[in-house]
């Protein structure tokens, strides 16, 4: 593949994957874990490596931040 081809390639591969910060990423996991669906809530905290602190200050509740302690570092 050409240096032109591959270059289009990627930049499309890329323009498809949306930018995400952390602080985004701390409130849709804090949002996910309110509503009860932890699956996507974890692989969004082990991806940006949250903290069970920074779920409670982004408004998740106490309960749901329990529930998952197993998967925050010590």
């Amino acid at each position: 593949m050409g240096k032109s081809k591959s270059r289009i390639f990627r930049k499309g591969i890329n323009d498809q994957i949306t930018k995400v910060t952390r602080e985004d990423a701390t409130k849709n996991a804090a949002k996910l874990l309110n509503a009860n669906i932890q699956n996507e809530a974890k692989d969004i905290i082990t991806m940006f490596g949250l903290d069970a602190e920074e779920l409670l200050e982004a408004g998740a509740s106490y309960e749901s931040v329990v529930a998952i302690k197993n998967i925050f570092k010590k």
